[in-house]
């Protein structure tokens, strides 16, 4: 991806090389956890009965894992929240050419959706993209490496541990500067969800549906992030950002962290109905769509037949 020409994203918050015994609080956090900060989303939209049936929920399975990650991992761990100012140097063996390149993605998709908003009659709140290492409070309580790059919509941030840039070579065979502006593009698929109501009628929904029906209806809001970053990926071709096998890094990406793949690789069989991101041919199918028509419209993920 060309970005020579591309200014840095004003919306970074850089808490690398963090201790994550400090315990000091910023900005409006609160040091709650994962549980607490969905909760009080979700009660502040629902009636008596909704809030009955959701802390039961809660009761029975232990609480609910992180909302918005690539498909990686989940974490439920409550810590403090840190202040900004405090920030330590950011360990040798982080790039801060790697964290530059995320900076102007995040610029671009800024680009985007604030046109595509305004040309709606909407105003786009853009999220704040904050880098950390190891592991970092959030407003949706622990976020750490092993979860993979994640949005949370109480804070509206998305969280990157840097190293995971890397890890998409290594780890996940999907290498290329693209493969890593894909990930960013699909968290910030979720906060456009975020930005348009369709997060919070999803966790209003979930409520009311057994783990496996919850599933599959995550499966329809994971892919609607993948068709946005697919929209953003055409908004960036048209302004001529993108290079010769950039798309094609976007789709072994969204064909790596799908849930068939990651679990014939972990597990040597897959679980269908524990599916919470889609199949591989699902994220590459939707990604490909937002990438031929470049909008919103036809990112309806939860009526359309996936």
């Amino acid at each position: 991806m060309k970005t020579d020409n591309i200014n840095e994203s004003k919306n970074i918050e850089d808490r690398r090389g963090q201790s994550s015994s400090s315990g000091y609080s910023y900005g409006s956090g609160s040091g709650s956890s994962l549980n607490t900060g969905l909760l009080s989303l979700i009660f502040s939209r629902m009636g008596w009965k909704g809030k009955i049936l959701l802390l039961l929920v809660f009761l029975m399975f232990g609480g609910m894992s992180s909302l918005g990650n690539l498909g990686l991992g989940s974490s439920s761990i409550n810590y403090n929240s840190y202040d900004t100012s405090q920030v330590e140097s950011a360990p040798s063996d982080v790039s801060d050419e790697e964290a530059v390149f995320m900076s102007k993605v995040l610029a671009t998709t800024e680009e985007f959706w604030t046109q595509e908003f305004a040309e709606r009659g909407k105003t786009y709140s853009a999220p704040k993209m904050v880098f950390y290492t190891d592991a970092i409070s959030t407003g949706c309580g622990q976020g750490s490496t092993e979860t993979g790059p994640f949005y949370c919509s109480a804070d509206q941030k998305v969280y990157i541990d840097i190293s995971f840039y890397r890890e998409l070579t290594t780890k996940y065979n999907a290498a290329g500067d693209f493969a890593m502006a894909y990930v960013i593009a699909h968290e910030v698929g979720h906060h456009v969800q975020n930005e348009l109501g369709t997060m919070n009628a999803y966790y209003q929904k979930r409520q009311t549906l057994s783990e496996k029906d919850a599933n599959a209806l995550n499966v329809r809001l994971e892919l609607q992030a993948d068709y946005y970053a697919g929209a953003w990926a055409k908004y960036v071709e048209e302004q001529g950002y993108l290079e010769m096998g950039d798309i094609d890094e976007a789709m072994q990406a969204a064909h790596a962290v799908g849930d068939d793949t990651l679990q014939e690789e972990a597990y040597g069989r897959t679980m269908p109905d524990s599916f919470t991101h889609g199949t591989s041919e699902q994220r590459q199918y939707w990604f490909n769509r937002g990438y031929q028509y470049g909008d919103i419209e036809h990112g309806d993920t939860f009526s359309a037949n996936i």
